[in-house]
């Protein structure tokens, strides 16, 4: 927990120095922003408060907000709208998701970190960011937190190689790092997937293969949320990254976001609530692009400890909400 509290110290620090402005964005909202459907409904537990709030033509469990209330899945959208304004900010704030997981890397309720640069159209740039302030931070929590680091990774009997701090990271574009996974099938534990992205074992593969995390970029429009930018190259793909890292594979997601309002309003996954959103690229949109990174994982990643559900003091998930 002393780790806990100095890395989110270090982030707020780093973010602060660059003049990023720290955007409160709301838990309850009406938009699920991934468009996964993981979402978690609102509504009060009284039925007596939405029968007297009740509307006419309002589904009843729906009358305190008037429409379906979700708690939030990311701050991303929000973060656009006041980066229009504001130039660079950024988010600290709990996220939801309703997976049926009970794996050591997910949990239903998490903290998410999640930063949106104005004026960016290169995805490389993205790339750099995210990697001088992963190693900023990573530096700064070492010279903070030695003591309790190491107590950490002897008592998860892991070596927690902190090597990458000191390389550089690699870039790869999806079509690369198919290839890769393809050309060393034996060396995998899971089947190779087109459809759904890579796996864990996959993806740790790939950081072993460069001996460096990875920026995997240019990702196929498919496997992709709507806001991403589509190449105006190829429109199957989008400017995309995952970044890759020992230990607790996918750390980051970001992209470019898509700038053309046109090309955003015709996309078959666009929710239909989010007209505000496609009229922020019709009067005055600027281009931006940003990433969010699971704080619980990246605990994970320079502790060593193993199971997410110990680096966060009450861990929520399937089946288990206590207190």
């Amino acid at each position: 927990m002393r780790i806990r509290h100095k890395a989110q110290k270090a982030i707020h620090d780093y973010m602060d120095e660059l003049d990023f402005v720290q955007i409160n964005t709301p838990l309850l909202t009406t938009n699920d922003c991934e468009g996964a459907g993981e979402v978690f409904r609102v509504q009060p537990d009284s039925e007596a408060l939405l029968k007297n709030m009740a509307k006419p033509n309002v589904p009843l469990d729906q009358s305190y907000f008037d429409e379906k209330v979700f708690l939030s899945v990311s701050g991303q959208l929000h973060l656009e709208a006041m980066t229009y304004g504001l130039g660079n900010t950024y988010t600290f704030s709990p996220a939801f998701r309703a997976e049926n997981s009970k794996s050591p890397l997910h949990l239903a309720e998490f903290y998410m970190f999640e930063a949106e640069l104005s004026h960016l159209k290169k995805v490389e740039k993205l790339a750099a960011f995210i990697e001088k302030m992963l190693k900023s931070i990573t530096s700064r929590l070492l010279e903070s937190s030695s003591e309790d680091l190491n107590f950490c990774q002897r008592n998860a009997n892991s070596s927690c190689d902190l090597a990458w701090l000191n390389v550089p990271w690699k870039i790869v574009s999806y079509d690369e790092a198919l290839q890769i996974l393809q050309d060393n099938v034996d060396s995998l534990k899971t089947p190779i997937s087109i459809q759904d992205g890579f796996s864990k074992d996959q993806e740790l593969y790939l950081v072993s293969h460069f001996a460096a995390p990875v920026f995997v970029v240019d990702w196929p429009a498919h496997q992709k949320p709507f806001y991403m930018k589509v190449s105006r190259k190829n429109p199957d793909r989008v400017h995309a990254l995952d970044l890759l890292m020992p230990a607790v594979g996918e750390l980051c997601g970001g992209s470019i976001r898509e700038s053309d309002p046109s090309i955003l309003s015709s996309h078959p996954q666009l929710p239909k609530n989010l007209a505000w959103y496609v009229d922020l690229r019709k009067y005055g949109g600027i281009p931006t692009g940003g990433f969010g990174m699971g704080f619980e994982r990246y605990l994970q990643l320079v502790t060593g400890v193993k199971n997410i559900r110990d680096v966060i003091p009450f861990p929520r998930y399937p089946h288990s909400c206590k207190m």
